[in-house]
């Protein structure tokens, strides 16, 4: 079973902004701080730091893998915030899988890593 943290000590999750480009570009810089702290934090785990989504409704679960002994994501409070209900139960392939599936829809794409949302 996955752990999933709503969030990073000392890294805020930016408040919604009626200016979007605004509220765009600090969801943008939330999302590099906490990629950068799973990084730091586990520098044994070249996964750490990856950003796996889920489609869900309108929109996309987002995660940023903290580890994968054992699997710890912290859900990314951004845009509608969407939650993946299975998320907890993802296993360490499970998340290896996903990195990869995306990675190569992002060659696809032209390099477009989050393709909805």
């Amino acid at each position: 079973m996955a752990k999933v943290y709503s969030g990073v000590d000392g890294i805020k999750a930016p408040e919604f902004m009626q200016d979007f480009d605004k509220y765009e570009k600090a969801c943008d810089e939330y999302v590099e701080a906490v990629k950068a702290c799973a990084k730091k934090n586990n520098p044994t785990c070249p996964e750490a730091g990856e950003e796996i989504y889920f489609p869900v409704a309108d929109g996309n679960a987002r995660y940023i893998v903290y580890n994968l002994k054992p699997v710890e994501l912290i859900h990314l409070h951004v845009m509608d915030a969407w939650h993946f209900q299975y998320a907890n139960r993802l296993t360490a392939k499970d998340v290896r899988n996903e990195i990869g599936r995306q990675q190569a829809l992002a060659e696809i794409f032209g390099g477009k890593k989050n393709l909805v949302g």
